[in-house]
């Protein structure tokens, strides 16, 4: 047991801005180790996290009504939050790869992709950021 529980407490973070993001209809995750993994995993909560950056009518991803059930779906669906979250302005650097989120490979990774896409949406200040904007710290120095 490594102490420190910075990334369970950003895990934290995480959820409760996705849900105050996206509305209590995603749910919460499990408790547990995997909860978060698995809440996430099918992709479709991520879409519907960037979706909510932008204003009605320009939403990036489509979203299934039903869950995808297969791998290939949804994988594909994390595949369309990535290139979301990328064209929203998230650096190449800050992106994780669908197996790191699908194979639970490397979760800090995921954190760091959500924080950074938290980052941004507090420093555009476009109105559709939601939650309290101390949770993530602003990203860069403001340019223009």
């Amino acid at each position: 047991g490594s102490s420190g529980s910075s990334g369970e407490e950003l895990e934290e973070r995480l959820v409760e801005w996705i849900v105050v993001q996206c509305g209590p209809d995603v749910g919460r995750p499990d408790r547990g180790r995997l909860g978060f993994q698995v809440w996430l995993k099918n992709g479709v909560i991520l879409s519907k996290l960037v979706n909510s950056l932008y204003p009605e009518g320009s939403k990036p991803v489509k979203v299934p009504e039903n869950p995808p059930s297969m791998v290939f779906k949804q994988m594909e669906q994390v595949a369309q939050f990535l290139k979301a979250a990328e064209d929203y302005g998230v650096i190449k650097t800050d992106m994780f790869q669908t197996v790191d989120l699908y194979e639970g490979k490397d979760m800090a990774a995921v954190q760091r992709t959500l924080m950074a896409l938290g980052s941004l949406a507090v420093t555009k200040n476009d109105g559709n950021y939601r939650g309290d904007p101390n949770w993530f710290m602003k990203s860069g120095p403001s340019s223009g």
